[in-house]
């Protein structure tokens, strides 16, 4: 499944989208998880099949970007695909929105360069891709995510990682409570984000470091929390 020869960091950091940003967006991504598919077959990561069927996709290129904060919830998972050709061009992208998935080439290619490169929109806090910025306006929880609904999904855990870090009594009350000290107004703006080759790492590089991240992160946030607070907890 994952071409393991030495080139494969430098195939996947040429092709990866230019990703556009919220001027006030919180949160920046920490890692993305590659996999380079030259043969038909699942996402290690996503719930949905892969076709390389060698004539028009010779290959699929998989980034599993990890960020540690959602504006809802703790771990946020999202995901771009870029589609090459049996001669190594891109025919096609495609990106995650909200557990299912949307092209990532306007119908007007607006988001094409005039080198190929391809631009995805970043939903303001939830990090769902679009190639259209106007999308996100058409979402009625579009503010509500950022202000009143932030930190209301506590800690996710999907059913890949079940039990890998999630242990903490408290950890939905820990990650709503800092989650909501994020709270922001959309600009409206957007700004591109810098990747750098270092941000990529493989999917199973990425899948052993997630549960190690977030179980600092939540024991950093128990232990920042008022020792009145911790003593309270030990009455109960």
């Amino acid at each position: 499944m994952l071409d393991n020869s030495a080139n494969w960091r430098e195939l996947a950091f040429h092709h990866i989208p230019r990703m556009l940003i919220d001027e006030h967006e919180p949160f920046r991504p920490i890692r993305v998880g590659v996999t380079v598919l030259t043969e038909t077959g699942p996402s290690p990561s996503f719930k949905r099949m892969l076709e390389v069927d060698h004539k028009r996709v010779g290959a699929v290129i998989e980034y599993a970007v990890y960020w540690d904060y959602d504006i809802t919830h703790l771990y946020d998972l999202e995901h771009m695909w870029i589609f090459l050709s049996p001669q190594g061009a891109v025919v096609d992208c495609e990106a995650s929105f909200h557990g299912t998935y949307l092209k990532g080439i306007a119908p007007s290619k607006t988001n094409v360069g005039s080198d190929g490169s391809i631009s995805l929109y970043c939903q303001p806090g939830k990090h769902a891709y679009s190639p259209l910025r106007e999308l996100f306006d058409l979402l009625p929880n579009l503010h509500l995510a950022t202000g009143e609904h932030a930190g209301k999904d506590g800690v996710l855990e999907p059913d890949m990682l079940r039990g890998t870090y999630k242990t903490l009594p408290d950890a939905d009350e820990l990650a709503a409570k800092h989650l909501r000290s994020f709270r922001f107004d959309i600009a409206g703006t957007y700004m591109p984000f810098d990747w750098t080759p270092d941000m990529l790492v493989t999917w199973e590089e990425l899948k052993r470091e997630i549960p190690a991240r977030m179980k600092d992160l939540l024991n950093q946030l128990r232990e920042q929390r008022p020792t009145s607070a911790l003593s309270q907890e030990s009455i109960l």
